[in-house]
Formats: C-alpha cells, structure tokens, sequence
C-alpha cells in the first residue's frame, strides 16, 4: 500500500517550535533563493481566484519535471468578526512521473514562514547594508513572522509598529517585545515609519488603500527599502503609486503577469517598467544601485515559493527521525492489484450470491 506523508497543524506548529523560526526562515530563504536562481526551468502561471462578496479561495500551482506542488488557500478579510481566521491554508507534493501524491501539509503556518522568508531573501537582496530598523504597518497575523526574517538577515533588531487595530498592534508589541526586539508602539503609520530602513506593509482590507504616501517614505532613512506583501488580488493596494513611479525607485516582482493583476503595480500601466526577484539573483539584472535608492518588493506571493517550502519542509522532516515521527501516514490511493479492475475495491459484497 502507497501512503501519503501528512503533517497537520499540531506537528508543524511542534516542528517551528523546536526548530526555531528564525532558522527555518533563515533556511527557507536559501532555497528560495536556489529554486529563484531556476526560474526560467519551472511550470509558472498566475493562480487561479474565485471571488465571491466574502472573500477568494485560490489554487496556486507549479512543478518542475520531477515534482508537482499547488496550494489552496482562501482569504477572507470579515472572517475575524465571525470567528475565523483571515486565511487557511493546505498543500499538496506529487511525483512528476506517476502523479502519485507524496506529501500532504497544513499551510496556514507554513505559508506564514513562506511570506517571511521570501521578503528576507527580497531585503536581503535590495535593502542598504546595515538596515536595522523596521517599520511594520499591518501588526496581524504574519507581523512576528516578518519581524523574525528581518532580524534573521538583516540583523532588525528595531521594530516600529502600527495597526489601526489597537489589540493586534498590542499583541504585536506584546509578543515583539518577548522575543527579544526593541518595539517602539508607533501612534500612527507616520510615525511608524519615520526613519526605518526597511518599511514592511502587511494590512489584510480586500479594497484599494493608501497606508504608505510618498510623503511618509520621505521621513524614512535614506535608501529604504519597502516590501509592500499585503497586495494579493485585484482591487488592493497599499502604497500611493508615486512611490513606485518616483524616479530611481527600482521596482522588483516576483511573477510580473500576476503582479500586474495582483499587486501595487495594477495601479500603472501595463508597460511600467519592473525587475523579477530572479533577474538579479542570476544577475541579469541589477539590484540596488546607489545607497540612497529606494526599492520596492511588490509581492503578492506565489506558487514556486509555496512548492520551495513543500519541499524544503518534507525534505527536513523526513531526514530527521524527530521530524519523521511528526509525520502522519494517510491512505488516499486507490490501488486495486489489477491496475485496471478498480471496481475490485468494492466488487466484493456487491458481487455476494444472492440467497
């Protein structure tokens, strides 16, 4: 019998826990960086949304000739009033040459350590050396997530914090403040970001939204760098778009088609000029070019990073025997002897002698 490797909430919270977030997301960046630098070898397509009044669920697919991976995940930005989570999450690893399922995850955790480790590799990449202060604008769900990539690259030990949402900015505080890093509780976006070095905005309102102006970034440290990841379908956005139109600001996409629909850029038009992450990680393209430059991470999030942490994850938890037995075994292929008599699954009390 072919079984399928499960891990549920339960043991991948236990996993991040003894692991340690910081290496995961230290770890997570490096082979993002790695699945990054193959880019132009990978099966890549914008995700496919339903959208309804609530919210969207969507499924994000990608695979290279070895293994297929996709992610569902929903987001709904009212569910908290109603006593649910903004967004859930699973994913799911296939063998290429069979199309048997390998790996079944919960993401809701894991796409959290995703979106921190991809904006680590992102500022790791175009922020000015020596960036230690960061501005969080958006103090919800994957504020201590971010936070914990910023410090683990870039050494951020300096967080400012806004949410217009007093308890999840005193949850944030709360929590920042626990593990370790020097939390200024900001009384507004302004002041949150006056003088940061990186400036990450993270709000979860499914609508367009100006929580970052030009005249806000102007208060921050020369050369910031922005990871705008809060865009993830059309009609959101965050940042004023003279931000991204400013001259010199370099803007960086992971997957332009989806950004464009996506992302802050669906504010400009379709020839505005941008730079995909793994340009300049091959080094077809630039990156930072002056110290005073501001760059913009336009993320919205896609599927070859939900596919790296598939894989990177199944692949630590399998090479570990604590990390083994975290793993579930589930029976979800239908394997009759004769690959061509599936009714023998069930053949037998249907095929009893009638007394």
């Amino acid at each position: 019998m072919t079984t399928v490797d499960l891990l549920d909430v339960a043991a991948a919270a236990r996993w991040v826990a003894e692991r340690g977030p910081e290496r995961i997301i230290t770890e997570l960046a490096d082979a993002l960086a790695e699945d990054f630098r193959r880019w132009p070898e990978l099966d890549k397509r914008p995700r496919i949304a339903s959208h309804s009044r609530d919210g969207v669920i969507e499924l994000m697919p990608t695979s290279d000739d070895v293994t297929y991976g996709f992610k569902y995940v929903n987001g709904h930005p009212l569910n908290p009033t109603r006593g649910y989570q903004t967004v859930t999450a699973f994913g799911v690893l296939s063998e290429v040459h069979n199309g048997y399922p390998t790996f079944l995850a919960e993401m809701t955790l894991l796409t959290a350590l995703r979106t921190a480790a991809t904006s680590a590799l992102a500022a790791r990449t175009l922020a000015r050396p020596g960036a230690r202060t960061h501005a969080l604008i958006g103090t919800g769900t994957q504020a201590e997530f971010q936070a914990l990539g910023m410090r683990a690259v870039l050494g951020a030990t300096q967080v400012r914090a806004w949410d217009v949402d007093p308890a999840a900015r005193e949850k944030f505080v709360r929590n920042g403040r626990a593990l370790g890093f020097d939390v200024h509780e900001a009384t507004s976006a302004e002041d949150a970001v006056a003088g940061a070095d990186v400036v990450t905005t993270c709000t979860a309102d499914k609508r367009n939204a100006t929580v970052l102006t030009a005249a806000m970034l102007a208060t921050a440290a020369p050369g910031v760098h922005v990871n705008a990841i809060g865009g993830d379908c059309p009609g959101k956005t965050e940042l004023e778009a003279s931000i991204l139109t400013a001259p010199g600001t370099a803007v960086v996409t992971e997957y332009t088609p989806q950004t464009r629909i996506e992302g802050e850029i669906q504010q400009l038009a379709d020839d505005f000029a941008v730079t995909e992450l793994w340009e300049i990680l091959t080094g077809r393209a630039p990156g930072r070019t002056d110290p005073d430059q501001v760059t913009v991470f336009d993320s919205v999030g896609f599927a070859v990073e939900d596919w790296t942490t598939l894989k990177f994850v199944h692949a630590a938890l399998r090479s570990d025997p604590a990390g083994r037995e975290l793993l579930q075994q589930v029976d979800l292929i239908a394997e009759p002897t004769d690959p061509k008599d599936l009714f023998s699954l069930v053949a037998a009390p249907l095929l009893q002698p009638q007394g």
